[in-house]
């Protein structure tokens, strides 16, 4: 009888240590994936941000010198990632090639101009920023005009701020549930425990002795639920790497390494707070109070 009640006790206490670890472990890896998800969507912005071109036009007049003068500007500007000379004769040719017919062959000359395709540096596309470079540039006697899509620069940069306010939104809300979710799995595995932290406390032992052996198990199955998240989330970085390359998803490696030390420190952090609260809600009732 003794040895079936002990084999029963051991079930129990094998599916509350499990179920502390799976908590932990899924809502860790949910909360990596999100730490993520953040980290990746700046860099997709960024990259996005950085695809849309400012085409600054040259007059007619405007010298061999002149571009190259330009062009050695560019290289020194801060704001400038990368840059392409397009000749008049090569916009012409891109030109007959997207809408399938040589236009020169009835205007008789080529109306276009030399131009420079500039792509600034994602933290340049602002409204303001953009603005301060066009006008800099405009100081330029030999430059006729300047064009970029305003309406998408305000546009991606206005989403780009409610994207974000959404995310911190429901990161916000996901570390609530997953506080919630490990201190509710933790609790109940004290529960279990509550007449031997009372008969405990009744002969003698101080709260610090009889927290800690709680604290440093539930630390433990803690960080076994960090690192089986943080196993995941690498195997899914690594899945995502192979199937979509293009995304670079691997490239920010000391970004990425700090959300695995923050999911880790996040696992051995919010079960010990939770199991000393719940400790310490058990320490303070009366006997009478736990059944």
């Amino acid at each position: 009888m003794s040895s079936n009640f002990d084999k029963f006790q051991k079930r129990r206490l094998i599916s509350s240590y499990f179920s502390v670890v799976l908590s932990v472990f899924l809502v860790l890896f949910l909360l990596g994936v999100l730490g993520l998800f953040i980290i990746n969507s700046k860099k997709l912005a960024n990259d996005f941000k950085e695809k849309i071109a400012m085409t600054v036009f040259f007059k007619n007049e405007a010298t061999d010198s002149v571009t190259k003068a330009f062009d050695t500007e560019l290289k020194r500007a801060p704001f400038a990632k990368s840059y392409v000379y397009v000749t008049k004769e090569k916009a012409a040719k891109d030109h007959t090639d997207i809408i399938g017919e040589d236009f020169l062959t009835f205007l008789g000359e080529n109306p276009l101009l030399n131009s420079y395709d500039i792509h600034l540096k994602a933290d340049y596309v602002e409204r303001d920023s953009i603005i301060i470079i066009e006008n800099k540039l405009r100081k330029n006697a030999m430059i006729e005009d300047i064009v970029y899509d305003k309406q998408l620069v305000n546009l991606v940069n206005d989403n780009i701020k409610k994207v974000s306010m959404w995310i911190l939104i429901i990161s916000g809300f996901l570390a609530v549930i997953a506080v919630l979710l490990i201190n509710s799995s933790l609790r109940l595995s004290i529960h279990s425990n509550r007449f031997i932290i009372k008969t405990m406390q009744m002969v003698g032992a101080t709260k610090a002795f009889i927290r800690k052996p709680f604290v440093m198990r539930s630390v433990k199955l803690g960080m076994l639920g960090a690192a089986l998240a943080i196993v995941a989330l690498i195997a899914l970085l690594l899945y995502v790497e192979s199937n979509f390359p293009g995304l670079g998803i691997l490239e920010d490696k000391a970004l990425i390494g700090l959300v695995l030390l923050a999911v880790f420190g996040l696992g051995v952090l919010i079960t010990w707070v939770s199991t000393h609260f719940a400790t310490q809600r058990f320490l303070n009732l009366r006997t009478d109070d736990l059944y």
